[in-house]
């Protein structure tokens, strides 16, 4: 792949999107900006990009502005070879992209690592974000989850890097569990296998399950800036069949953000925008109809 110019493994019908690229600080960083209107700015996780928004983007774009990038390494983006791929350079990227774009009055939909990438995005520009949308992610360290230490130490230890860096661990594994409705096509499937193609592209994956329990300090700092965001009209999605993020999460986002809806999505796996892509959209749309003008 060349920088600033999108791949041929795309498949034009199932990422019908015009592909963006902006350099920031060395990186080459692709994005997809579809429509008009109020500002939606689609952040994922691990092992996923852009591309796990898209069905979303698709329903929503005649109504909303919907924006959503790739952090260096992963789907479209290339970085610098310095770059270490850990959380806080992906804030300062999604920090230098709002920037980059003058964006503002922007509604944050986050899910999995781009919850405390976009949390801590949101603490560092709170002028230009007016709401938030959260789903199945979270905000605060994790080292007293039992859950999460051993994911963290088994995929983020050094036979987790290796597997991942080798055989696209991450990938194989996490795609398939984490739609439950649902089963991704194999074509989809190549989507997120071909972003992740070589070992060196997969060192994007393979760092941040280590950072977990690893980045306590960087988390406890996200999570310390978290009253000030409490006043934001926020909306819940959660797919409620995930096997990382349950019940005890969604309550502490809700006791978190007093100003939220919570819609959950009966069955949905971790990957929620692209198992029930209809329902999320929906209750974005159907949210955003009662926000005051």
């Amino acid at each position: 792949m060349t920088e600033m110019e999108r791949p041929a493994w795309v498949d034009d019908e199932l990422f019908p999107f015009e592909s963006r690229f902006v350099a920031i600080d060395g990186h080459t960083i692709h994005y997809v900006d579809e429509g008009s209107g109020p500002i939606l700015l689609f952040l994922h996780g691990n092992p996923t990009w852009s591309f796990v928004y898209r069905e979303v983007i698709g329903a929503l774009r005649d109504e909303f502005r919907c924006i959503a990038l790739d952090y260096p390494g992963f789907g479209l983006s290339t970085a610098r070879p310095d770059y270490r791929h850990l959380p806080e350079e992906h804030i300062h990227i999604v920090t230098s992209f709002v920037d980059a774009l003058a964006l503002s009055e922007i509604t944050l939909v986050a899910h999995d690592w781009g919850g405390p990438i976009g949390l801590a995005t949101v603490e560092q520009r709170p002028a230009a974000f007016e709401r938030l949308v959260l789903t199945n992610t979270w905000g605060w360290p994790m080292n007293g989850d039992p859950k999460a230490h051993i994911a963290s130490h088994v995929m983020g230890g050094p036979l987790g890097r290796l597997l991942i860096r080798q055989f696209n661990l991450f990938v194989e594994a996490t795609i398939p569990i984490g739609h439950r409705l649902r089963k991704p096509t194999v074509e989809e499937i190549g989507h997120y296998r071909k972003a992740l193609a070589t070992s060196d592209r997969r060192q994007a994956s393979a760092v941040l399950p280590r950072c977990i329990t690893a980045s306590h300090a960087l988390l406890a700092d996200v999570e310390a800036g978290l009253p000030g965001l409490a006043s934001l009209p926020t909306l819940i999605i959660w797919g409620n069949a995930d096997v990382v993020f349950g019940d005890k999460e969604r309550r502490r986002w809700e006791q978190l953000v007093p100003n939220h809806h919570t819609v959950i999505v009966e069955g949905a796996g971790h990957f929620v925008q692209s198992d029930a892509p209809d329902r999320f959209a929906a209750a974005i749309r159907d949210w955003w109809l009662k926000q005051p003008s």
